[in-house]
């Protein structure tokens, strides 16, 4: 039968004692939503990372200019802050932070808030959120370091680039791996000397870039291969050069926002790695800032503190990305998939608007391919089933879906 234009298939030979509903792609989401203030007050160039669907927050400066050796814990279920054991270490601002099996790991750092009147350290902390512990790992083997970046790849922990001193600068790449709790130095960051730069990862891949050199603002993004320990360049940043961006992941797509290039920004870009491919979006709910804070909890990226126009900042935001949900009850536009069903190769028909590319998911809402405009793809290899064919403009918005039946 049909449902305003969708149809709902039913396999009756195996599935005749069940209701199925069909989904698919809307444009009810991609927005921001203003969530609780940070309760740790006004701070910027903490650490962020998050646990079992919990953010966290910790160090960083005040309106004081105070270092801070705190975390905290955000819960997205009730919106609301709560204080955790503080890291044993000094108090410290631009660290790094990454996730491992469970386990939150926060080190290196600047002790106090001018660096001509601080030390940069060295020392790395384990934290337990089940026992609410801390615990010292092993030593930052490249030495003291701040404003380099952190993230995880697996069951590693990476630490890429950053800064030794006044116009002393890394290009390094270091793995920790907490079996052994040691330190192995990797192949160096293509994309030379760089601190105040972005990361992300993204299933067995790490994506590194942006920041700043010696000289000025970048924009180009790395990605880098654990298994054979290589860097490739993907697409640059299609916005404007910066640093000290935020930067989350969602439903495997890596997700930029904010940063300054001299001035205070508050877009946001997605990046689409299988496409390599970037799509504005949303921007930002809360005002322009940098040397904020990112996490993911509960499919929402959630984006804040930092520094504005105005000085510090302890909002926060959560932003709801564009993804697969709510039942749709027309379709956006005129689409003809044909044949349909198919074994072979798609044409697509598609007169109404202009698009730039084509994606295919599966009907949980997986990217199974995306290419760039054209008028037919291929789909040998797939395995049979419901799929659905979306197409989005230049600025990543869908414009057109038909579901596509493969045999």
């Amino acid at each position: 039968m049909k449902l305003k234009g969708l149809h709902i298939i039913t396999i009756l030979s195996l599935f005749c004692l069940f209701t199925f509903q069909i989904v698919v792609f809307g444009q009810t989401e991609n927005f921001w939503t203003k969530k609780a203030d940070f309760s740790g007050l006004k701070r910027s160039r903490a650490i962020a990372f998050s646990i079992n669907d919990m953010g966290y927050i910790g160090t960083g400066i005040d309106t004081s200019e105070s270092v801070f050796n705190d975390l905290w814990q955000y819960d997205p279920v009730l919106d609301s802050w709560a204080q955790k054991a503080n890291l044993p270490g000094v108090g410290r601002r631009n660290a790094v932070a990454f996730e491992i099996n469970g386990n939150g790991y926060v080190g290196c750092g600047m002790s106090h808030a001018q660096s001509q009147s601080g030390n940069a350290l060295k020392d790395f902390w384990k934290y337990d959120p089940v026992n609410n512990q801390w615990s010292s790992i092993d030593d930052f083997d490249d030495g003291r370091i701040y404003f380099a970046t952190g993230f995880s790849i697996g069951n590693k922990g990476y630490v890429c680039g950053g800064k030794y001193g006044p116009n002393d600068y890394s290009d390094e790449l270091w793995e920790y791996d907490p079996s052994t709790d040691s330190w192995d130095k990797k192949e160096d960051f293509p994309g030379g000397v760089r601190y105040q730069l972005t990361s992300f990862s993204i299933s067995n891949f790490g994506y590194v870039g942006l920041g700043t050199d010696q000289d000025m603002h970048r924009k180009d993004l790395w990605r880098y291969d654990p298994s054979n320990d290589q860097w490739t360049q993907k697409v640059d940043f299609p916005a404007s050069e910066r640093a000290c961006a935020h930067s989350f992941v969602i439903n495997d797509k890596g997700y930029i926002c904010m940063g300054t290039n001299g001035a205070m920004l508050d877009d946001l870009w997605q990046y689409d790695p299988i496409a390599d491919y970037w799509s504005v979006k949303a921007t930002y709910g809360g005002s322009p800032r940098k040397n904020g804070v990112a996490f993911v909890a509960l499919g929402k990226g959630y984006v804040g503190s930092g520094k504005g126009y105005s000085g510090k900042k302890q909002s926060f935001w959560a932003y709801t990305p564009q993804a697969y949900a709510e039942i749709s009850k027309q379709k956006l536009q005129t689409l003809k998939v044909s044949p349909n069903p198919a074994s072979n190769v798609v044409s697509i028909s598609f007169k109404n608007r202009p698009f730039s590319r084509i994606e295919l998911y599966s009907i949980d809402g997986e990217v199974i391919m995306s290419l760039k405009d054209q008028g037919f793809f291929s789909i040998q290899g797939l395995e049979s089933g419901a799929y659905f064919v979306v197409l989005k403009d230049k600025y990543g918005v869908v414009v057109g879906k038909e579901k596509l039946i493969i045999n």
